[in-house]
């Protein structure tokens, strides 16, 4: 069971995460680390925090601890919860770099599971998050786009939801379906949730259960809401009670890339469970993931790459997000830094956070015997001109056949769907 708190009970959070960068008392090292990473003398202010921690996870790469050792120190010195997007995203890759060395990676990740927030405020992080920046829209407004187009004129209609989370996505969803000509269809949700995650709730599934039931009422659609809180892999069958007179939607929002593949099992579960929802028989699938290509990339290039993307993440929550905000604080430690420092610290099993680029998310759903579904082009029109109100940074791009939305020259997100 994920905990915020330490063993003795009390909250434990790595110390520079709640503190600022340590100023003139802190002892400096003395190493000098040559030019390869433009280290060369020990004048900090100088260094480019970028390359510094880079640095520490070649010599981690390398087994060259004490060299590791020295050149983490400087980096704490440079990293700031509330500093600009490198600052802050370096605090917790360091805490990332110093787990893996110490092994404490899947304690630290469980200890960062997304909580609600205490006191009045009954926005939990996450819903944060999704008001703060497009990322979790643009997955939710394409994926409706596609279920909606699919099911256009689906009198009944089932969706099974991997990671129901707080039920957010379906709101526009049901509203529309409400507003249809010939009035609404009966919806069936089937939500599914690790039994963990009621944590990011603050409430278990039947919270999502009272939500779908006001809109019900308030909205004049019939809804049927059921919860599962089992973990996607030991979802049966059985467990879904499809019924042949209801079109069926399956939907993947940031869900399965935790599940383990090839690398890790035997058994292969990420495509088994493509597997299994492709005998269904789905009027549609869509699937919404980070595009990002930590998978089954050694440790250094691993790094490379979570260095790359979230940078782009980090700089661009501060288009909306003041640097000294307590939301963008909470945020960014409590539901970006767990994903950060498994992807760093973690091997094997406990390393959950498994992204694959679409390329490859289309060759496993090809293989389990989907074809591509056009995403809609008005709903595409819509998600273009969202991301137009939070930054003129923002991209969205349809490639081979997905839609892909990124932070200036990065992609960062892909939605598709799938027959």
């Amino acid at each position: 069971m994920a905990s915020d708190e330490g063993p003795s009970g009390h909250t434990k959070w790595p110390q520079q995460w709640t503190h600022e960068p340590a100023g003139s008392n802190m002892v400096q090292p003395q190493a000098v680390y040559g030019p390869r990473y433009g280290l060369s003398g020990n004048n900090d202010s100088n260094i480019n925090l970028k390359q510094l921690l880079i640095a520490c996870a070649s010599a981690l790469a390398g087994n060259k601890i004490h060299e590791f050792e020295n050149l983490v120190e400087r980096a704490r010195a440079l990293v700031s919860i509330t500093g600009d997007p490198i600052q802050r995203l370096g605090a917790y890759m360091v805490e990332g770099l110093v787990a893996r060395r110490e092994l404490s990676g899947s304690y630290i990740y469980q200890a960062l599971k997304c909580r609600e927030p205490v006191g009045e405020d009954l926005l939990s992080y996450m819903h944060i998050l999704y008001e703060v920046c497009p990322y979790l829209k643009f997955g939710y407004m394409a994926a409706n786009g596609a279920i909606a187009e699919a099911c256009r004129s689906e009198d009944r209609i089932h969706i099974i939801d991997f990671q129901i989370g707080q039920g957010t996505q379906w709101m526009t969803l049901l509203q529309a379906l409400a507003a249809r000509p010939g009035g609404p269809p009966h919806v069936r949700i089937t939500g599914i949730d690790d039994p963990v995650s009621k944590y990011a709730r603050g409430d278990s599934l039947d919270l999502v259960g009272n939500r779908l039931e006001f809109l019900s009422e308030k909205f004049k659609i019939p809804i049927e809401f059921h919860s599962l809180p089992v973990y996607a892999p030991f979802v049966t069958k059985e467990m879904l009670d499809v019924r042949p007179d209801e079109a069926l939607a399956v939907n993947f929002p940031f869900q399965l890339h935790h599940m383990p593949d090839e690398s890790v099992d035997v058994n292969n579960p990420r495509d088994e469970l493509l597997r299994m929802v492709k005998s269904l028989s789905p009027k549609v699938v869509t699937l919404i993931e980070q595009e990002s290509n930590t998978n089954t990339a050694a440790f250094f290039p691993r790094f490379l790459e979570a260095l790359d993307f979230y940078s782009a993440i980090f700089e661009s929550l501060d288009a909306t997000l003041a640097r000294d905000r307590k939301d963008r604080i909470n945020v960014e430690q409590h539901c970006l830094a767990r994903d950060i420092v498994n992807v760093i610290a973690c091997e094997g099993k406990e390393r959950v956070e498994r992204h694959e680029l679409f390329r490859k998310w289309r060759s496993r759903l090809t293989m389990a015997g989907f074809k591509q579904s056009p995403l809609s082009g008005y709903v595409n029109s819509v998600i273009g001109n969202l991301l137009k109100c939070y930054s003129g940074h923002y991209t969205l791009v349809e490639k081979d056949g997905a839609l892909l939305m990124g932070w200036k020259d990065r992609d960062l997100m892909s939605a598709s769907a799938w027959h």
